[in-house]
């Protein structure tokens, strides 16, 4: 192996399936056509980064034992991971160059993550590869995320959505329908720290503290749980699991006009039981729903903000971008690739 290498790990969109993943639950995301990149060498000393987005540099010393005080703070995912893969870390030089919009819910942070294990030494499978980045995520930014973001930056498969079931950790690659696009719109930035998604973590563990795994349960046992708060958060979370379920069905049927349907289902479940949508992204899904060629909408990610994500026909909206399915994360060492199996 030589010193040099490339790193590249693609963002990824939710198209349906949001807020399920910390409970076990099903989502079906994509991997998306926009990326991160690390480029570099590895070295004896610290780990020395510098972003083309930061105007900091990340000068980091093994090893790590608390990646939430490192400063740049966009440091804190790189810390992490290297805190996790512990001291087989590679210590690396190089920078950091990204298109994956920040703060607009397509997960640039998980894409960083994944990106910075394999460029300091990661070996393992997807799966492996997910859970600690998850971990590394859990110990820099203290969000309490679920594996859907990791595991999809490290899994996708291209022309494909994944149905991933986030308590088995299995991953079926979903073929996407010819003649259909994918559209991402960005409406308002935002963060997930300090926001309200750990509230919404705690309100599903209540829940299943209720009624057991929201995986296992329908609608039926909601009755069991005695706060109407938490009962409309699992209302949520046990509906949507089943929305992930008729999604693929209806994309493998190739009847869109259901599927669409579906998305906008799951927007109105997260507006009204699981409270993480906002006005402005409201009117945007409304808006888009009401163009012409459209089969349906929803806001994406972890909500308080971020993207709304589209099933459109091609050319039916100008705003915004279209985005491919595309394979995972992988590493080049001086022409020889690798993805990561």
């Amino acid at each position: 192996m030589t010193d040099q290498f490339v790193v590249r790990a693609p963002g990824r969109v939710n198209i349906i399936g949001d807020h399920t993943d910390y409970t076990g639950g099903l989502v079906l995301p994509m991997a998306i056509d926009r990326w991160t990149v690390i480029e570099g060498s590895y070295h004896r000393g610290p780990i020395e980064l510098t972003s083309s987005d930061e105007p900091d540099p990340l000068v980091l010393s093994l090893p790590v034992t608390d990646p939430a005080s490192v400063e740049p703070r966009w440091g804190r995912y790189v810390a992490g991971i290297a805190a996790e893969i512990g001291a087989a870390t590679r210590p690396i030089h190089g920078r950091i160059s990204t298109d994956i919009p920040i703060g607009a819910g397509l997960s640039s942070s998980a894409a960083l993550e994944i990106a910075a294990a394999l460029a300091l030494g990661f070996e393992g499978d997807v799966v492996a590869l997910a859970e600690l980045a998850r971990r590394a995520e859990h110990r820099a930014s203290g969000v309490p995320c679920g594996i859907m973001d990791q595991l999809c930056i490290a899994a996708g498969v291209a022309d494909h959505a994944l149905l991933i079931d986030c308590n088995a950790l299995t991953v079926h690659p979903v073929p996407l329908p010819d003649g259909v696009s994918i559209v991402v719109q960005f409406i308002a930035h935002r963060t997930l720290m300090g926001s309200e998604y750990g509230d919404r973590v705690d309100e599903c563990a209540a829940a299943e503290r209720s009624i057991g795994p929201l995986r296992l349960a329908t609608t039926n046992d909601l009755a069991g749980i005695a706060d109407p708060t938490v009962r409309r958060r699992a209302r949520h979370v046990i509906n949507e699991n089943q929305r992930v379920r008729d999604f693929s069905e209806a994309l493998h049927r190739g009847d869109l006009v259901r599927a669409g349907a579906l998305m906008v289902e799951s927007h109105n479940s997260l507006r009204d039981d699981f409270a993480t949508s906002t006005p402005v992204m409201d009117r945007a899904v409304e808006q888009m729903c009401a163009t012409p060629g459209i089969y349906g909408a929803r806001m994406t990610g972890g909500g308080f903000g971020g993207c709304i994500v589209a099933m459109t026909e091609p050319g039916a909206i100008a705003r915004g971008w279209v985005v491919n399915a595309v394979d995972g994360a992988s590493i080049e060492h001086s022409g020889s690739s690798e993805g990561i199996g």
